[in-house]
């Protein structure tokens, strides 16, 4: 088999893959970050026989949208796999649409897990992974890749701490000399959040919206705290009155979005605290001296900074690309695997 390997080895482009609850990046070894789309599968389904339709960007289009015969799934729940036969299909089809070579090619692929994920949950990825086509598949713990995608000196004997906020968890980590010396994952994230705008919206305006619209409130007037005028941008949005049940337009604002979300929120800045409680004394003070990093999508809602300052009392800071910072240290594991051997497991 080594020899075959080998040849494999030859032919193809190394991948990472950041296999997110929301959306799936992958990275080619050598060319960086060439696709970013949503976890999302379209099935559809005639006489009890499931066939893919659609997988990513076109698929979540039907998301909430599709008739009996068609059904659109996200595989992916809290950062790990709930749709085994699903996630497998749509690995297979992001390694194809990255891979426009022969089927003769077997790349080797790292992918990053949530640090909460059991040796279960470890396995059904990997497992997925190599059954999509990989040769190897190696697995990264996420607060490390988003600490090394943000450009975070991971390798020094020093404390770093990176917040990682993605679709379905919340992976709060501090780290010395490349590992993990604390890390704490929470399961609330922008799926979490979405859904807080939601019920919401149904309690205080007996108005019952989709998933798509709550993730258009929340990235066009999102935000962690209170406007300083107290109501903010506005923004219009329609749904079902749930007292008629016929369609209604209304305007929401962002002090209404704020409000909506301090839950979540709340349960955020809580696990950092209870991270910074854990954290050795010496590691501490260099915590305060750097700050902390905020990564992944989560950390795009508008003013969660400055809540996570006023809470912690340190300097918060966003990493540039906060989107595809687990996706970029993801392949950075990959071009440096030497030096980062000690993190990507691949054999549990």
């Amino acid at each position: 088999m080594g020899f075959f390997d080998f040849l494999g080895g030859l032919f193809t482009a190394d991948m990472a893959i950041d296999l997110g609850t929301a959306n799936t990046l992958v990275y080619v070894k050598g060319r960086g970050v060439i696709l970013s789309e949503p976890s999302v599968v379209a099935y559809h389904i005639k006489d009890g026989v499931k066939k893919v339709l659609a997988v990513g960007e076109d698929a979540k289009l039907m998301l909430g949208r599709t008739p009996g015969s068609i059904q659109a799934i996200r595989p992916m729940r809290e950062g790990v796999i709930a749709d085994f036969d699903t996630a497998e299909e749509m690995i297979k089809h992001f390694i194809r649409k990255v891979h426009k070579r022969s089927t003769f090619s077997k790349p080797k692929i790292i992918v990053c897990v949530p640090h909460g994920a059991t040796p279960v949950e470890k396995r059904a990825i990997r497992q997925s992974v190599l059954s999509a086509g990989a040769r190897k598949a190696g697995l990264i713990a996420e607060p490390i890749a988003a600490a090394i995608g943000a450009g975070m000196p991971i390798t020094d004997p020093t404390g770093n701490m990176v917040v990682d906020i993605g679709g379905g968890t919340t992976e709060v980590a501090v780290l010395s000399l490349g590992d993990i010396v604390y890390a704490r994952s929470v399961r609330v994230g922008g799926d979490r959040m979405d859904e807080a705008i939601i019920s919401y919206l149904r309690r205080q305006q007996n108005l019952l919206v989709g998933e798509s619209t709550a993730e258009r409130i929340k990235t066009s007037i999102g935000t962690a705290r209170m406007p300083d005028d107290g109501r903010g941008s506005s923004m219009q949005i329609r749904g079902r009155d749930l007292l008629n049940g016929v369609p209604k337009e209304i305007e929401i604002s962002q002090a209404q979005v704020a409000e909506a979300l301090a839950e979540p929120v709340q349960q955020i800045c809580e696990a950092v605290m209870t991270a910074l409680e854990a954290t050795p004394p010496d590691l501490a003070a260099d915590i305060v001296d750097r700050g902390v990093m905020l990564t992944g999508g989560g950390a795009l809602l508008g003013d969660l900074d400055l809540a996570l300052r006023e809470q912690t009392g340190l300097a918060v800071s966003i990493a540039d690309e906060s989107l595809n910072c687990v996706a970029l240290g993801t392949g950075k594991a990959l071009e440096y695997e030497k030096q980062l051997r000690h993190a990507i497991d691949y054999d549990s």
